[in-house]
C-alpha cells in the first residue's frame, strides 16, 4: 500500500492524526480517543497511517514542529513507532514502544480530573495484553524467553494503583483487575490475582454494584474459576451463578465458559445439568460424566474421565470431576437400596457388603469386600450414607429416615 502513497498523501496522514489527537483531548472525546489508540484493531485507516509513518519516517519532527503536538510528544512519537513496528509484524519492537507511550497516557491521565477518558484507558489495558501476548509469540519463535506478558501484568497493577483510588475513576479498576486475570490465568501465576482479589473485596472505597455490569460478569468468572482451584465449592457456585445469571444471553461463548466451570461444581453437589443445556452448549463432554452420576455406573465414570481428561486437565477441573467416585458409590447403593424395598421392605434398611460386590462384578469392577467396607465407612463419614455398620455379618445397617441425605445445592437455570 506505501507504494501507491505519494511523500505529500503520507505527510497529510500523519497530520490529520496528530491534529485529531489533540482535537479529542481538548474536547474531552472519550470514544474518539479509543479509536485513535485501538491498535490491534487493523482498521483501514490505521495500516494506511501505519504506511504513511513508514514512508515519511520522520514524524517525531513533526511532532516538534508546533507547541500544541509536542505537549503530547511523549504519548504520541512512541505511539507511531509501535504502529510501524506493527504494520511490518515486529511485536516485540511493537510492544516496547507501545509501553513507554501507555506510560506517558497514564501521566496524563492522572492529571484529568473528570473519567471523561476511561474507555481510552481501557483500550491501552487491552493492547499492552494483546500485544505482549503477540510480542512472547515471536520471543519463543526465535527460540528467546517469553517475557514481555509478564511486563504488561507489571504495567497493569501500575494503572490498577492509578484507579483505585477515590473519585469517578475508580470504576474502571474491575476492567484493569479483569485484565490482570486473564494476564495471570495466561502466565499460570494465579496465587498473583490474591493481592488485588483483595484491593477489591476489602476497599470501604468500592460498592462492587457500582461496577458496569461486563466487568462484574468477568470478575466473577475468575474468582470463580479460582475458587474452583481451592476446591471451595460453596463460593464457587455463588461466583459462577452470579456471572451465568448477568451474563448477555446472545454472547453463546461467554456462557460455555461459565458452564464449563460452573457444570463441576454443581455435580460435586450433587446436581445434575439437563442433557439439553450440555448440548446446547457443545458441553457432551460432562454427558457421560451425568449418565454415570444417574447409574451409580463407576466404570462410565472413569471411562469418561479417561476419554476427556486432556480437556478437563487443561481447564482444571479434571481433580474436581475425579472426586464424584463417592457420588456414583452413594447411587450404586441406593439403588440396590431400592431393589431390596421393592422385595423385603421390612430388610430394604440392611445392606449386605456382598451385595455391593457383586454389583461392582457386574460393572466389570473387580473390589473385595475389605475395599467395599472401606468405601461404605467413607461414605457413612462424609454424610453421603446415614447409618452404621454391623462389621461381624459384614451388613450396613441404614437409618430409617432418610438414609441418602441429599447434597445442598441449587439446579442450574440457563
Amino acid at each position: 500500500m506505501a507504494s501507491y502513497m505519494s511523500m505529500g498523501e503520507a505527510h497529510r496522514r500523519i497530520t490529520e492524526y496528530l491534529n485529531r489527537f489533540v482535537d479529542v483531548i481538548s474536547y474531552q472525546d472519550g470514544t474518539s480517543l479509543k479509536q485513535l489508540l485501538s491498535l490491534s484493531s487493523e482498521s483501514p485507516s490505521f495500516l494506511a497511517l501505519a504506511d504513511a509513518l513508514n514512508l515519511f519516517q520522520d514524524a517525531n519532527r513533526l511532532i516538534k514542529q508546533a507547541d500544541k503536538y509536542s505537549q503530547y510528544g511523549e504519548i504520541v512519537a512512541p505511539l507511531f513507532r509501535a504502529m510501524q513496528s506493527y504494520r511490518v509484524s515486529h511485536m516485540v519492537e511493537s510492544y516496547q514502544a507501545f509501553e513507554k507511550s501507555a506510560n506517558a497516557f497514564i501521566q496524563e491521565f492522572r492529571n484529568w480530573e473528570s473519567a471523561w477518558a476511561l474507555e481510552a484507558l481501557y483500550v491501552v489495558v487491552y493492547e499492552i495484553r494483546i500485544l505482549a501476548e503477540k510480542a512472547d509469540r515471536e520471543l519463543a519463535s526465535n527460540g528467546k524467553t517469553p517475557e514481555k506478558l509478564k511486563a504488561a501484568g507489571s504495567f497493569l497493577m501500575k494503572v490498577f494503583g492509578v484507579l483505585a483510588g477515590k473519585g469517578p475513576k475508580r470504576v474502571g479498576a474491575l476492567y484493569v483487575t479483569c485484565q490482570l486475570f486473564k494476564v495471570y490465568f495466561k502466565l499460570g501465576t494465579v496465587h498473583l490475582c490474591r493481592s488485588v482479589i483483595r484491593s477489591i473485596e476489602t476497599a470501604r472505597i468500592f460498592d462492587f454494584e457500582e461496577f458496569p455490569f461486563r466487568d462484574k460478569v468477568t470478575y466473577m468468572y475468575y474468582t470463580g474459576r479460582l475458587e474452583v482451584l481451592n476446591e471451595n465449592f460453596p463460593a464457587a457456585d455463588h461466583k459462577l451463578s452470579y456471572a451465568l445469571k448477568h451474563c448477555d444471553p446472545q454472547s453463546e461463548g461467554n456462557i460455555r465458559m461459565i458452564l464449563k466451570y460452573l457444570i463441576p461444581v454443581k455435580l460435586s453437589i450433587g446436581i445434575l445439568p439437563k442433557e439439553s443445556l450440555l448440548e446446547k452448549y457443545s458441553l457432551v463432554e460432562y454427558s457421560d460424566i451425568v449418565l454415570a452420576m444417574k447409574r451409580g455406573d463407576l466404570r462410565l465414570l472413569r471411562h469418561a474421565l479417561e476419554e476427556h481428561e486432556d480437556r478437563f486437565l487443561r481447564s482444571g477441573v479434571y481433580l474436581v470431576l475425579e472426586k464424584l467416585e463417592l457420588q456414583v458409590y452413594q447411587r450404586l447403593v441406593k439403588k440396590i437400596y431400592i431393589i431390596q424395598k421393592q422385595k423385603d421392605p421390612s430388610k430394604a434398611h440392611q445392606i449386605k457388603l456382598e451385595m455391593i460386590v457383586k454389583a461392582l462384578k457386574w460393572l466389570e469392577m473387580e473390589m473385595d469386600l475389605d475395599e467395599v467396607e472401606c468405601i461404605m465407612s467413607i461414605l457413612i463419614y462424609k454424610n453421603l450414607v446415614k447409618g452404621y455398620f454391623a462389621h461381624k455379618s459384614k451388613v450396613a445397617v441404614l437409618s430409617k429416615q432418610d438414609p441418602f441425605p441429599k447434597l445442598n445445592g441449587k439446579p442450574i437455570n440457563s
